[in-house]
């Protein structure tokens, strides 16, 4: 795992900077603002106002990271009544020293659903709550085989393109298209332009969206 910092962002949440990349794992101006904002409000969210029949969710998570979408997404199955199975991918796992001093969790049932999130073991599909179930693979996109899996929302977590241009590759992108089922949503922070063409011609149906506080942009994506 690559040196990491812990620093709080603008809304008093955590965030990790990865000195060798010079990036962060969130938005320096609230990393739950934007994660909720960007996944859950503009993905979760969006797909039932779409889909309000769907009561079972299947969600991919290209960045596992600090957990945070994965907890946030919980948190909302529950308030929501549906059941979410959630894929996630993170080649470079967090140690315990450094997700169990995330800050996100303020009630003592959120922290004990945040270590569950956390503690699940990984590559296997784990029940952490009776409206939550998860696999972390220990991966990368280029190594992930999505046919055993079709998913309704993608969260594409990934870092930037100017820090990782290799995530967000025509090829990446297919594969994204090609593991949602149809109508299914694909949401991100990114909304860089390259990004936008390759997006397109990866067969979406694209939307730019306004972005979370000092963002101008996001992107999201239907099938």
């Amino acid at each position: 795992m690559p040196k990491v910092e812990i620093f709080e962002t603008r809304d008093g949440s955590h965030s990790l900077l990865l000195p060798e990349m010079n990036e962060t794992y969130h938005s320096t101006h609230g990393a739950v603002t934007e994660s909720l904002y960007v996944f859950i409000d503009k993905g979760l969210k969006h797909l039932l106002k779409e889909q309000p029949a769907l009561k079972e969710v299947n969600i991919l998570e290209v960045g596992f990271g600090t957990g945070l979408n994965a907890w946030l997404t919980a948190v909302e199955a529950a308030n929501l009544g549906i059941k979410v199975n959630f894929v996630t991918l993170e080649k470079f796992p967090l140690e315990k020293e450094i997700w169990s001093q995330l800050n996100y969790a303020q009630s003592e049932s959120d922290q004990k659903l945040f270590k569950s999130v956390h503690e699940a073991k990984w590559n296997s599909m784990e029940k952490v709550s009776q409206n939550f179930s998860i696999q972390k693979l220990e991966t990368d996109i280029f190594e992930f085989k999505p046919e055993d899996m079709s998913f309704d929302l993608v969260y594409f977590d990934a870092f930037a393109p100017s820090k990782q241009p290799e995530m967000w590759q025509p090829e990446v992108l297919e594969k994204m298209y090609n593991a949602l089922k149809k109508s299914g949503v694909f949401v991100t922070y990114c909304a860089q332009g390259q990004f936008k063409r390759d997006f397109k011609s990866a067969g979406f149906v694209a939307e730019e969206l306004e972005g979370p506080p000092g963002k101008k942009e996001m992107t999201r994506g239907k099938k």
